[in-house]
């Protein structure tokens, strides 16, 4: 119904009424995100034997058994083929190639991306001649790109196949000489797989010399959520920029230049190129859009663990929006949460740890401030081996830690969510959520630290009064386990006062130093 004002002489406002029929917009998903072809999500029950895939090259077969792998996971066993099938069909689009469609994955955490990407692309590439970049993996952080760089190296160890790491650890000088070599005719490329992180790529592209992407066969997006999320910084255009670029802009053969891919015509089968096929991977892949659009994604298809969704769930009304049911957990996790007051907090996971004697607990605070005050608490009071996470320490120091960490040096390691992107630390028994999440994406990201590769994990969330209505209903929305209620009474945490008014005065004097020392 809808009021329609009408101005007479007397300067009063008088309303007529009329009546017309509103129809209700329904949200609209392309058909790839509606339906996404559905994998299994079970890491234990679900395994597919090697053996059972034959399109995978037996040096690679022999190379997985040799590290231990059996079988692949639900998500390997899906997109390898399928990834592998893709790439059978040849290089060159065009005279009777195709242009590959880009493929979507969305799977928990520690249900093995990384190997369905890092397979099928080293076996596409085995049979190259010429040294060329290839395939580009970009990942948010230095820490991920060191992981997934790792795996490549494993599996072309035995192979003609190189790979260059690309994340500012090293000068820019030292990582140009990984990338190409001066010729007497020119450059040289010595790379034929670049993990990168986004900034430091773009400097490549810009300063250095015989830095070329107009090869590239495979764009691997990883934690693509969150580089969906950072495309202020521009990388992707810059990449896609490079990919196509001409060599001679004024060169008349102009139809023999690299094109993007657009609808298959006539005239698009004509003239032979390289296509590039973007793969994007996460635990949380968006299913907004308008977000999606902006990767220029072609003819995409989804893999999803998840449920499909009848609309488009993301809006920016919590920052990514991420409700509904559409992530899914490892089948090992348990949900805890513990209801305590802002004062109790510290002595509250303080008795977590001590109570339950877990060697390797990872605990995330909300920023680095946080981090650091809850170390030098936990430090000063005593009885666990502690160590701070977060971009106080360079990456040389962040490296160490997680090492340390990883062998057991360490207890309890106190982070920002630096770690909580895809960070693969082996034996995680225990994670806390010292400070809630505000989001569920966070959330995923945190708890998916530990239960991986179908083991078993716990995670602990601290919740203050106010937070518990708020945080439980967006867990609940999104279809996480229901979440056991573990009550810390205060007898239990009595004992452990005494020690922790020490380690709170102790705390203090430390904090006036370190301020101190800054204004020094």
């Amino acid at each position: 119904m809808l009021c329609s004002p009408s101005l007479e002489g007397s300067g009063v406002f008088t309303w007529s009424l009329s009546f017309t029929f509103l129809w209700q917009v329904q949200p609209f998903l392309p058909t790839w995100l509606a339906e996404p072809s559905c994998v299994r999500k079970n890491v234990t029950e679900d395994l597919v034997p090697i053996e059972d895939i034959p399109e995978v090259h037996p040096d690679l077969q022999k190379q997985l058994r040799a590290h231990g792998i059996l079988s692949y996971f639900p998500v390997q066993a899906a997109v390898i083929p399928a990834l592998l099938e893709s790439a059978a069909n040849g290089f060159l689009v065009g005279r009777g190639g195709y242009q590959p469609s880009d493929l979507c994955v969305s799977a928990p955490t520690g249900s093995g991306k990384t190997l369905a990407f890092v397979i099928p692309v080293v076996q596409a590439l085995l049979q190259r001649a010429v040294c060329h970049i290839r395939a580009l993996v970009v990942l948010p952080t230095k820490e991920l790109a060191q992981q997934v760089s790792k795996v490549f190296n494993i599996y072309t160890d035995a192979t003609p196949l190189r790979v260059a790491l690309v994340t500012g650890q090293k000068s820019l000088a030292k990582e140009q000489e990984s990338l190409i070599q001066k010729t007497a005719d020119g450059y040289r490329c010595l790379a034929d797989i670049v993990v990168a992180t986004p900034g430091r790529l773009v400097d490549h592209i810009d300063q250095t010399p015989g830095f070329s992407l107009q090869q590239l066969r495979f764009l691997v997006i990883d934690e693509a959520d969150r580089m969906i999320d950072s495309m202020h910084q521009s990388w992707l255009p810059r990449v896609v920029a490079a990919a196509f670029q001409s060599e001679c802009p004024a060169d008349p053969c102009a139809l023999l230049q690299r094109k993007q891919p657009l609808a298959v015509t006539t005239a698009s089968t004509c003239y032979p190129q390289m296509p590039l096929q973007k793969l994007l991977f996460s635990a949380t892949l968006t299913q907004n859009p308008e977000k999606l659009q902006q990767l220029g994604l072609y003819q995409p298809r989804l893999f999803s663990t998840g449920l499909a969704q009848k609309g488009p769930r993301d809006t920016d009304s919590d920052m990514d929006g991420d409700s509904g049911g559409k992530y899914t957990f490892p089948v090992g996790l348990t949900h805890h949460y513990v209801p305590c007051s802002l004062s109790s907090k510290p002595l509250a996971i303080l008795h977590l740890i001590l109570e339950m004697n877990f060697s390797r607990v990872l605990c995330f605070t909300n920023s680095r401030e946080n981090s650091h005050r809850l170390f030098l608490l936990v430090q000063a009071f005593g009885g666990v081996s502690v160590a701070e996470f977060s971009s106080r320490y360079g990456p040389g120091q962040r490296k160490t830690v997680l090492k340390q960490f990883e062998q057991g040096k360490i207890q309890l390691l106190i982070s920002t969510d630096a770690t909580a992107r895809g960070i693969d630390v082996r034996g995680v028994e225990l994670v806390v959520n010292y400070d809630a999440p505000q989001y569920l994406r966070i959330y995923v990201h945190r708890v998916g630290r530990t239960a991986r590769a179908g083991k078993t994990g716990q995670a602990f969330t601290l919740l203050l009064k106010v937070q518990e209505r708020r945080f439980l209903q967006m867990l609940t929305e999104a279809g996480v386990p229901e979440l056991e209620r573990h009550e810390v009474s205060s007898e239990l945490l009595q004992p452990l006062v005494p020690q922790y008014e020490k380690a709170l005065s102790q705390l203090e004097k430390t904090i006036k130093e370190e301020r101190k020392q800054k204004v020094a």
